[in-house]
């Protein structure tokens, strides 16, 4: 019996971990990854209008302190108001600014303030995909 009981308490702990919320940070990382990936993505969609080109470059490190700005002036870029994927990017781009300053303010640390990095990043697939 109380091994019975043991191995009850064992597996409710296990699945306890899995439900377990996302961290700020997890989520963070998690959306940007996905943000990048939607804007590149919309980048070689072939059926695209032709302002997408005009974008400005959005590749996100969260570990950046520039990424603040990044998100900024790509939720503000005036152009391609009229282009659906472009306003679904742009309203993902704001939550994760928003989660950045106000939720997850004080949990994230920012490794660097480069913001050249974030313009001349050469992102590989693996990036995008762990």
């Amino acid at each position: 019996m109380k091994m019975l009981l043991s191995l009850i308490a064992l597996l409710s702990a296990a699945l306890l971990a899995y439900a377990a919320p996302p961290t700020c940070y997890s989520r963070v990382l998690s959306l940007s990854k996905e943000i990048t990936k939607s804007f590149k993505e919309l980048q070689t969609s072939k059926d695209v209008d032709p302002c997408v080109e005009t974008l400005p470059r959005l590749y996100l490190d969260i570990h950046n302190y520039c990424v603040l700005t990044k998100l900024r002036d790509f939720v503000a870029y005036p152009r391609c108001e009229r282009v659906i994927e472009v306003s679904d990017l742009k309203e993902k781009a704001r939550s994760l600014y928003t989660i950045m300053i106000s939720y997850c303010r004080r949990d994230l640390v920012f490794l660097t303030d480069d913001c050249s990095a974030l313009e001349n990043s050469v992102e590989t697939s693996d990036e995008i995909d762990s």
